[in-house]
Parts: C-alpha cells; structure tokens; sequence
C-alpha cells in the first residue's frame, strides 16, 4: 500500500494557508493579552474597594458593640 500524502505538497515549507493561520492566532494572542490587562485592572480596583468597604463594617460592628454596651450597662445599672 503506498503512502498517501496526508496535504498536498506545496512549494515551501509549510503548507500553503500556515501563515495566515499563525496570522491569527497572533491576532487572538494580542487581544487575550489586552483582555487580561483590563481585567488585571478592574481586579485592583475592586480590591481597593473591597478594602474599604471592610474598613467600614468593621467599623460599624465595633460602634454598634460599644453603643448595645453601653444600652446594657446602663439597663444594668452598671453605670
């Protein structure tokens, strides 16, 4: 059974269409690379916010611990 070529033999090294294959995914390559700057981009900005967001729950979990406290202190007569 002879060997049957699998493309066609073309006059270079790579078949024919290679180069605009490579082409694009060159393409896809750049614009992955530029998706994931703005997604790096809205990631720190979330964190950033995230941070303070936390800044101020724990800032109001601590003030309404003090103030249910001083309720009870007072309802106590501890003060």
């Amino acid at each position: 059974m002879p060997d049957i070529p699998i493309e066609p033999a073309s006059g270079g090294r790579y078949p024919v269409d290679m180069e605009s294959r490579v082409a694009v995914l060159e393409q896809i390559a750049r614009s992955t690379a530029a998706s994931l700057d703005r997604i790096e981009r809205r990631l720190d900005a979330v964190s950033m916010e995230q941070r303070s967001d936390f800044r101020w729950l724990l800032g109001m979990m601590l003030g309404t611990t003090g103030a249910l406290l001083g309720v009870m202190a007072h309802g106590f007569h501890w003060l």
